[in-house]
This record gives structure tokens, sequence and C-alpha cells, in this order.
């Protein structure tokens, strides 16, 4: 299906913003790009920071909705761990140009439009630091710096986007559930990821993300 010019400038700023930054992509980089005229690309995307705050806010949206619709059906603070895991290294390394913009070009932003952005991404890490916490209260965590862990967690999985590659040795679903060990070992977890946790997620994520579970 050919894709709407808004798709096309919108595909056109997640590549250019995330291989040379929102500061280094010019105006004339991105019509070039999406394929139109500099004097008609505003027509579709407002201002360049307006273009920068929608990529943001449907990649923050789509993490939201996935985290919260998976932990739904979970109880076990183990089980949802090793979900909130799963979503985010398979959203990281099936979309690792959008996530790159998210994780670095908060600064770009303008004071308000980086509150709004820094809202979402905070309301998206509470649910990582409840999880935590709730497991701590049922002693199934072993956390004495639940934030420090939350932090080393989020950016283990990130990372996910800088190297991996769907025509390496190793397929995403084994790559998110050994992401998930590792995660669980790093929280004291006596026992392993259960497998309905990680089929929840992948679920989620086909129905989110459209990545095949």
């Amino acid at each position: 299906m050919a894709l709407t010019t808004e798709q096309r400038v919108r595909r056109a700023a997640v590549k250019l913003f995330a291989a040379k930054g929102f500061h280094g992509t010019g105006i004339r980089d991105l019509a070039q790009a999406a394929g139109i005229s500099s004097a008609s690309l505003y027509h579709y995307m407002g201002t360049k920071e307006d273009l920068l705050v929608g990529i943001m806010r449907e990649c923050l949206d789509r993490l939201l909705l996935a985290a919260r619709r998976t932990l739904d059906s979970l109880d076990d603070p183990a089980d949802a761990l090793s979900a909130l895991v799963t979503l985010h290294v398979m959203a990281h390394a099936a979309q690792p140009d959008e996530t790159r913009v998210v994780d670095h070009e908060v600064s770009a932003l303008s004071r308000p439009a980086r509150r709004r952005i820094v809202g979402l991404r905070d309301e998206y890490e509470d649910i990582w630091a409840t999880t935590i916490d709730q497991g701590v209260a049922a002693g199934v965590f072993d956390a004495p710096e639940p934030a420090v862990t939350r932090l080393a967690l989020l950016e283990m999985c990130t990372g996910v986007a800088r190297w991996y590659s769907p025509r390496g040795p190793l397929p995403l679903d084994r790559l998110a559930a050994r992401y998930a060990q590792l995660a669980l070992r790093m929280l004291g977890s006596p026992s392993p990821p259960r497998g309905t946790a990680a089929e929840r997620a992948r679920e989620v994520a086909a129905q989110v993300w459209r990545i095949r579970p």
C-alpha cells in the first residue's frame, strides 16, 4: 500500500532524527527525504518540533498501552517484570529509530513540550517502579536500591536498539526471553520467567507494534 504524504514525512523524520539528531536535520533534508518541496512541508508537519513531539508521543503512548494491557492479566511480580522486559526489548529491537529518537532527543524540545514528553516517560517508568516495589514487598525480589535497579534494567533493555539485527543468529523472542531471565537474576528472583507471561507480552506486541509473536 502506498504511503500518504504525512506518512512519508514522518518516516523521513524518524530516520533523519535518529541518524543526524533533531538539530542536525534541516527542513531541506526532510523535504528531500519525503519527496516533496520545502515550501509544502509545513502543510504536512506544522513546525519541526511538532513533528518531533508527535513521534515521541506516539512511541511512548504505545509503550504505555502495551505495558498496561499486558499487566492487566498478570498478578505475580516476577511474571509482570518478565512481561515488561519482553515488551521493552521487542519494541526497541523492532523500532530502533523511533525509540532512539525518544531516548536521545528530549533535550532538543522546548520547555513546555519537554514537560509533556517527560511526563509520559515518567508514567511508563512508574509502571516498572511499581512492579519492582511490589516484588520487594512480596519477598519475590531482593533490591536494596530499587530505583537504581530499575534504571539499570531499562538501560540494559534499551541498548538492544543499538545492536540488534533480525538477520542475526538469535530470534527476537529468544532474545527477549534471555533478557527476562537476566532481569530476574538481577533482582534475586529464585524462579525463571514463566511462559505465560512471555506469551502475553508477545501477543500484546503483535497487537501494538505488529511484531509477529
